[in-house]
């Protein structure tokens, strides 16, 4: 299946395409319910969104290693390597990383500002050092970096029916959502990596500090007064996701179903904390695989309906990117549209 994602991209050249494996190798190992969502895309945009996510998965594995051999110096060392390869790769086009190559590669073909990439790198070198943030605002600041400017960067490659900078805020909130609602499944583990997302002013409201979750880590014994700040933060991120909503509808037509079943998807780790009682210090909220593949199977229905109404109709949206022409060969044979969605 890479192989045909490659060469519908026209991605020819031998290195490359290994560096888009290696890409896609890291989405599916590390981000199970985006790498799902990913496949109801058309199959020429799937590697690019491979890459980018790739790239930050490469990035965040550095920061985030619970392994106690390997201290903040080391990681900091690491990223340093990460940044001066992705500022060479951005600028010349090449790189002896794959992951940078590929990487590199997207965002040629999609004209993504480089900037976005940047301020990325800001919010990975702020985990080293950042442990907690004061205030709601503050957190923003930080996640403008490491979730906004990824929903900025899928942007070029989902395509939109209006102008990009109208589109944009909302692809930005998506986002925030998505990692929102990573952070709340993630109390626990984020906690024994010695960080706290969740504000400290909305903590203090109900009477929490670090302290206090320690002791609910340590003991395995929920607190009310958590129970009740989780709540609230859940509250907080299911406003993100309606501010993002909009945006669903600007998108390309064709890439609608790809960010529906992923809105869906990570919208039901909120349900699925909820469904533990917000007991995420304790253990994992998860996704049922039967409600994951139920939600997949609808957005199999409306990425055939999309592809047969885009065959159908003349007009092209607005600010729509496919990226570059396919260069396949010409006697490799045509699937079915329900094949090409899988």
């Amino acid at each position: 299946m890479t192989d045909r994602e490659l060469d519908a991209a026209g991605i020819t050249d031998t290195a490359l395409r290994e560096a888009y494996h290696r890409c896609r190798a890291l989405n599916a190992r590390h981000g199970k319910t985006y790498f799902l969502a990913t496949r109801l895309l058309p199959v020429e945009r799937r590697s690019a969104v491979h890459a980018l996510y790739g790239f930050a998965r490469w990035a965040d594995d550095i920061v985030d290693s619970l392994d106690p051999h390997i201290g903040t110096e080391q990681r900091g060392a690491a990223l340093a390597g990460v940044q001066e390869s992705l500022a060479d790769g951005l600028r010349s086009g090449h790189s002896t990383e794959p992951v940078v190559q590929a990487l590199a590669d997207t965002a040629r073909r999609y004209d993504i500002p480089h900037e976005h990439f940047r301020d990325f790198m800001a919010a990975m070198n702020a985990d080293l050092v950042v442990t907690d943030y004061p205030t709601y605002s503050d957190l923003c600041d930080y996640m403008h970096g490491s979730a906004a400017v990824i929903g900025l960067q899928m942007l070029p490659v989902l395509g939109t029916v209006v102008p990009r900078e109208e589109a944009a805020p909302y692809a930005a909130a998506l986002g925030v959502a998505f990692q929102l609602s990573n952070f709340l499944r993630d109390v626990g583990e984020d906690l024994d990596r010695g960080r706290v997302y969740l504000p400290a002013d909305l903590l203090d409201a109900h009477g929490v500090d670090r302290a206090l979750l320690r002791w609910s880590r340590d003991t395995g014994r929920p607190e009310v007064r958590i129970t009740a700040a989780l709540r609230e933060f859940e509250a907080l991120t299911r406003g993100v996701y309606r501010e993002a909503a909009p945006g669903l509808e600007m998108l390309d037509p064709v890439s609608r179903p790809c960010m529906r079943t992923a809105f869906v998807l990570y919208g039901g780790i909120l349900d699925a904390v909820a469904r533990i009682d917000y007991a995420v210090l304790h253990r994992r909220a998860v996704v049922p695989r039967r409600r994951r593949a139920a939600v997949a199977a609808r957005g199999l229905v409306h990425v055939i309906a999309a592809r047969l109404s885009a065959r159908g109709d003349a007009s092209r949206p607005l600010d729509v990117q496919p990226g570059p022409p396919s260069t396949a060969p010409a006697a490799t044979p045509r699937r079915s549209i329900h094949q090409e969605a899988l």
